[in-house]
């Protein structure tokens, strides 16, 4: 098969990798390419100049290319429409329609959705005003959970107890000319599902736990996600079942009879509250950093099921197989990370990291200039180890991480060092 994925990141990395293989699998033949990519993604894919907002370039390149199957990775370019110009050059593609991508591209749609399949979720209030802001703050109370409507990345949500704060950050989307939503604080750990969907049928991959904030013990600002892991151990029995009977099913149910049916991955940002399972958010994508983890112990050959997904036929596939072993990623983040972020510092140590039993590295923020490796990003690497459980898959990702020199970069400590009490 010949695939094109889309992207340059860590996550287009993984997806890379899953397509060639994985990362201790037999190589699969497939003919990989990739747009615009990066440095670790050239070890496995031809790359190809492209900027990937551009749908019309999209859809030239997969024709010229004349690609079996085209993968878009960041939810910027599925929301510009990327995937629509790839079906209209009769090709098929597994990411959402530009419709269909509003999902993640409005987070004030996404609660309508939500209302109308009876998917449970945050109560919220879309603030249009910097008056409605203030009325809503006080509806719901500290701590406020304040959100751009818009893409952002992973870093337009504001947690805070300090109203001053929130009221900033919301202010801050109103100039920028989004909406903003605040919403009730939902109590309880949180879980990302991916759900793969061809517009009808609805398959869950394994569930993993990410960490937002920049610091250990989820300190510091939001960012795009400093780690994550899977499986995990202490979620409820049935709880993949129960997200796809009472969020994924009912949502991707309520897109097609909009006539927008979804078609790629529904990412399910979930809290585990007292009063039961809600959504965060939705996300028309992979997740980044779970994606690393969520791949990294898949069995069953991801083109296979991407195809599927992009053809209409995912329910004519077996039952997804899964190493029974966990993962661990820890984000390697330049100098500065999130807020001004210093690139240009060269990167070694990848090589060595990459030989320690169990691990492999991830390319994000990387670029190679006159041969030498150097940071062009926020999050850099993420470094994935495996292993019989999460203590063992954690202590690999670590010690290929202490292999890594990158000056002025920083990582979080704890990833996956406690689980939740539920």
């Amino acid at each position: 098969m010949r695939i094109l994925v889309i992207g340059s990141g860590a996550r287009e990395h993984a997806i890379v990798l899953a397509l060639a293989g994985g990362p201790a699998g037999e190589p699969t033949g497939h003919e990989l390419h990739a747009a615009p990519g990066n440095p670790g993604i050239a070890a496995l894919a031809r790359l190809h100049a492209l900027d990937p907002m551009d749908p019309v370039a999209v859809g030239d390149l997969a024709a010229r290319l004349e690609v079996d199957l085209v993968v878009v990775g960041p939810e910027g370019p599925l929301v510009a429409g990327a995937a629509d110009a790839v079906r209209a050059a009769g090709i098929p593609c597994f990411g959402p329609s530009a419709e269909a991508a509003v999902l993640e591209g409005s987070k004030a749609f996404a609660k309508d959705v939500m209302a109308a399949a009876g998917v449970p979720t945050a109560m919220a209030h879309v603030c249009t005003t910097p008056d409605e802001l203030a009325d809503a703050l006080d509806a719901f109370g500290a701590p406020y959970v304040v959100k751009d409507d818009g893409l952002a990345a992973g870093k337009g949500v504001v947690v805070t107890s300090d109203r001053d704060e929130a009221v900033a950050h919301g202010e801050a989307c109103l100039r920028q000319g989004s909406q903003v939503v605040v919403e009730e604080f939902l109590d309880g750990p949180e879980v990302s599902l991916f759900c793969l969907s061809d517009g009808a049928t609805v398959v869950p991959l394994a569930p993993a736990q990410d960490f937002k904030r920049a610091l250990d013990d989820d300190q510091g600002p939001n960012t795009g996600g400093m780690g994550a892991y899977s499986p995990l151990p202490w979620a409820p029995s049935g709880l993949v079942d129960e997200v796809v009977a009472r969020v994924a099913q009912p949502t991707v149910d309520e897109m097609r009879r909009r006539g927008t049916p979804f078609v790629g991955v529904l990412y399910c940002g979930l809290a585990l509250t007292g009063r039961g399972v809600r959504v965060v958010e939705f996300n028309a994508r992979f997740g980044d950093p779970e994606t690393q983890v969520v791949l990294a112990r898949l069995a069953s050959p991801l083109a296979e099921e991407l195809l599927a997904a992009a053809t209409g036929r995912l329910e004519e596939r077996p039952r997804l197989r899964w190493h029974p072993d966990a993962a661990v990623t820890v984000v390697v983040a330049a100098h500065g990370y999130p807020a001004g972020v210093r690139s240009g510092d060269p990167i070694t140590g990848v090589d060595e990291a990459a030989a320690v039993p169990g691990v492999h590295v991830l390319h994000a923020g990387t670029a190679s200039v006159d041969d030498v490796l150097v940071s062009s990003g926020g999050r850099v690497l993420s470094v994935v180890g495996r292993g019989a459980d999460i203590e063992a898959a954690r202590a690999a990702a670590y010690a290929g991480v202490e292999r890594i020199a990158l000056e002025g970069s920083h990582h979080r400590g704890d990833i996956a060092a406690r689980m939740p009490a539920l």
